[in-house]
């Protein structure tokens, strides 16, 4: 009798119900793990069993973890506010630049809204919040508090620490939608080089000279 070669296939006679039990038995003691972390429990067992065939039994068991969708931030967008005076609005963003060396910095820039003026131009590798909120303290020791400052979602301009110390100040924060930084066009003009940009270029030349002492401890976190 002649069979298509197309038609034939093997079948394996290996049993793989031991390794089934064993698997519902570990994923019952650590529901959040993979199949790739059983197989590290099944081998520390004693039994070494490659990880195609782990997958497929694990697949046909029904262990699959169900993956968690990532949650996105949600912002309403507001239309700006007519501004009269100094200190209604503040904007706040940061500006990314590559030095000669090779090396990654940030520049974070404040502009009053209303005046356009540059408020402040921090250079360093990375900015922790505290560090943000340090800035803002000593504007607001100069010129007085803001009535919004309006910023985009990094994370630490969404920190508990940076929530906290606006609603300690009265501030109010007007996050923009995320993707949209023309919701936030202040800072944009003049981080260019038509506005302040040639100032935040001097200002990351001079941090680049600057001795390590005399620099913002950033990789301290503060």
């Amino acid at each position: 009798m002649s069979i298509a070669v197309s038609s034939y296939r093997y079948r394996s006679r290996r049993s793989d119900e031991s390794l089934r039990e064993q698997l519902v038995r570990l994923a019952r003691e650590k529901p959040r793990y993979g199949y790739r972390r059983l197989q590290v429990l099944v081998e520390r067992e004693g039994e070494r069993v490659n990880h195609k065939r782990l997958w497929r039994v694990y697949r046909e068991a029904g262990l699959c973890l169900k993956r968690k969708k990532r949650r996105h931030c949600v912002r309403v967008g507001s239309p700006r506010p007519v501004l009269s005076s100094a200190n209604q609005e503040w904007a706040l963003d940061f500006a990314h630049d590559v030095l000669a060396a090779g090396r990654n910095i940030r520049v974070l820039s404040v502009v009053d809204a209303f005046t356009r003026e540059c408020l402040a131009l921090e250079v360093d590798t990375g900015f922790a919040s505290r560090r943000v909120t340090r800035v803002l303290d000593q504007i607001i020791a100069m010129r007085g508090l803001p009535q919004a400052i309006r910023c985009d979602n990094g994370p630490e301009l969404t920190s508990r620490h940076f929530l906290a110390w606006a609603l300690e100040w009265k501030i109010e924060l007007r996050h923009i939608q995320p993707g949209k930084p023309t919701q936030n066009p202040y800072v944009a003009y003049c981080t260019s080089l038509d506005g302040c940009g040639k100032m935040w270029v001097e200002a990351a030349r001079s941090w680049s000279l600057m001795p390590c002492c005399f620099r913002g401890g950033s990789s301290s976190g503060s």
